[in-house]
């Protein structure tokens, strides 16, 4: 009785893992950089109600922090690294980001159609 309890519990577990693999396989990732204190591109374009991978690549020497109130986020990404942010399912609109750091230069949006 017990050995079928496990049973079941592991192929639950396996189809549970297969299926959270299928969903992160499906976030469509975006890519950004950071270099001489700008964003590039300066405006990205994503679905609607979508869920969205931002990787950003930070080409500079010092660090940076990509900040953004309308999208409740905030990540410092380190001169000479990477940083992952997780974005959305946004509805329809405009969010604007910035660079903490060099907020005069390090500016961007997310639209989402």
């Amino acid at each position: 009785m017990r050995l079928n309890f496990l049973i079941k519990a592991l192929i639950s577990l396996i189809l549970l893992v297969s299926a959270g693999k299928r969903v992160l396989a499906a976030t469509p990732v975006i890519e950004l950089e950071i270099k001489n204190h700008l964003f590039t591109p300066s405006e990205i374009v994503v679905p609607e109600n979508t869920k969205v991978k931002l990787v950003i690549h930070n080409r500079d020497e010092t660090d940076e922090e990509f900040e953004s109130y309308e999208l409740n986020r905030e990540k410092v990404i380190i001169g000479n690294r990477k940083g992952v942010i997780f974005i959305g399912p946004l509805p329809a609109g405009e969010y604007p980001f910035f660079g903490e750091f060099f907020p005069k230069t390090a500016q961007g949006k997310v639209i989402v159609k």
